[in-house]
């Protein structure tokens, strides 16, 4: 829905459209948040693998965990956004994170790892409501030809806290204890490490308490620049109707399954004898790179997105990722190690471009269509499963990177589909939606 059509169809259109740009800033700050919080499981996995002494498979269940909760969670989630509206969920969904940041410290006091996947789980389903109510917001805060470019700019925050979170992480989870030089895994190491976990989660809850305290001091220009909730009616399973949205929703789970296994693999990958060979510290440390990629990838790819369609983009970005994937499968040492990390630069205008170009083109209500394509990011808790099976029985996770070699591939084709397809023309919802 265009602004003139938010002026006409509701009596505070004219004012939404002035406070546009102040609610656009607010709500970039939960991609920050999310991100943070998302890329935490980087170290964390690297972490408990040590601290429980798990296998490869064993250890990404924290990344299953975290991303089956949008699976169960985004379905509801979107009807939860149109009862509450846009700033009540987002505060519902801090709180929710808040709550599941608790619930690390009674787990790691048990000594027990299924809490901690619990935790991660409640933590993950408060993100999904997050993001189903963010995302699309973000794409209605201004003129529909600049959808591309505000979300890709949210997303690059977004990146901005990815970045940030494993350096971080690292930092906090993967020295002293069990990580210290020289030491063995007793109960004195275990036990100092486990509330270096706790530490990490404790300061979580603290940050999405304050960031919940600044989206509700600015709720009023939120709800005042935020689209007009016609769509409350609607159930999300409507998206269901729309081959474009199940197109979309495919297209996500093998795109978060192929980041989310590249960036699970990558703090072992790089402290093996395959690829540099770094301190277990300094390997998650570097992961950083990864995610700065993405970062870097997503303030140019906001730019270029004015310029060049985003289909052609999303072409040339899958094309690279899948090369610099092949050759990590092939070959060993820092040559493979950088090709690894530079894979995040290709990633960056993926899912945001993924989500634009599906909204554009689905026949379905946007709220259902997000939910839709929410609901794909499951992709997460079982691409990199499959990962880890392929590197523990081939004794090394270079060539666990077919998994997101062959989901590039796929996403090729994906963006070939929306370069050869146009966006739909006018209106779709409860009985008019934008797209």
């Amino acid at each position: 829905m265009s602004q003139s059509e938010h002026a006409s169809s509701d009596g505070g259109g004219a004012s939404a459209v002035r406070g546009a740009g102040p609610a656009f800033a607010y709500v970039t700050t939960l991609f920050f948040a999310w991100g943070f919080a998302t890329s935490l499981i980087d170290p964390l996995i690297a972490a408990v693998k040590k601290v429980f002494d798990l296998n490869n498979t064993e250890a990404f269940l924290t990344a299953s965990a975290w991303f089956i909760a949008y699976g169960v969670a985004s379905l509801p989630a979107a009807s939860v956004l149109a009862k509450l509206g846009y700033s009540r969920a987002i505060i519902a969904a801090l709180a929710v994170m808040v709550a599941g940041c608790l619930i690390v410290p009674m787990a790691t006091a048990a000594d027990w790892y299924p809490g901690v996947l619990i935790a991660l789980f409640v933590i993950a389903s408060g993100v999904t409501l997050l993001q189903v109510a963010a995302n699309p917001l973000v794409a209605e805060l201004g003129s529909r030809k600049t959808s591309h470019f505000r979300l890709v700019l949210s997303q690059a925050f977004n990146s901005l806290g990815t970045t940030i979170g494993p350096w971080l992480g690292s930092h906090v989870l993967l020295t002293g204890g069990v990580f210290a030089a020289g030491a063995v895994v007793t109960v004195a190491t275990r036990g100092q490490s486990l509330r270096s976990i706790d530490l990490a989660f404790l300061a979580m809850a603290v940050f999405f308490a304050l960031i919940a305290a600044f989206i509700f001091s600015a709720r009023k220009k939120i709800n005042a620049a935020a689209p007009s909730a016609t769509e409350g009616a609607v159930s999300p399973l409507k998206a269901l109707s729309s081959p474009w949205a199940i197109f979309g929703a495919v297209a996500i789970f093998i795109y978060v399954g192929s980041e989310v296994s590249i960036g699970g693999m990558m703090t072992n990958y790089l402290n093996s004898p395959e690829a540099l060979n770094a301190p277990i510290e300094t390997a998650g440390k570097l992961v950083a790179l990864y995610w700065g990629g993405a970062m870097i990838g997503r303030f140019i790819g906001s730019a270029v997105l004015t310029k060049v369609r985003a289909g052609v983009v999303l072409v040339i970005c899958t094309i690279a990722a899948a090369i610099l994937c092949a050759v990590v499968t092939q070959m060993t040492g820092p040559t493979a190690a950088y090709a690894a990390l530079s894979i995040g630069l290709f990633n960056s205008i993926m899912f945001p471009t993924i989500f634009t170009l599906t909204l554009e083109r689905s026949s379905a209500p946007t709220s259902a269509t997000s939910g839709l394509l929410v609901f794909g990011i499951i992709g997460g808790a079982l691409l990199p499963l499959l990962a880890a099976q392929i590197g523990d029985r081939a004794g090394s996770l270079g060539p666990a990177f077919i998994v997101p070699l062959i989901g590039y591939v796929c996403l090729t084709v994906f963006a070939i589909a929306c370069i050869r397809s146009k966006p739909r023309e006018g209106l779709v919802g409860a009985t008019a939606s934008p797209h």
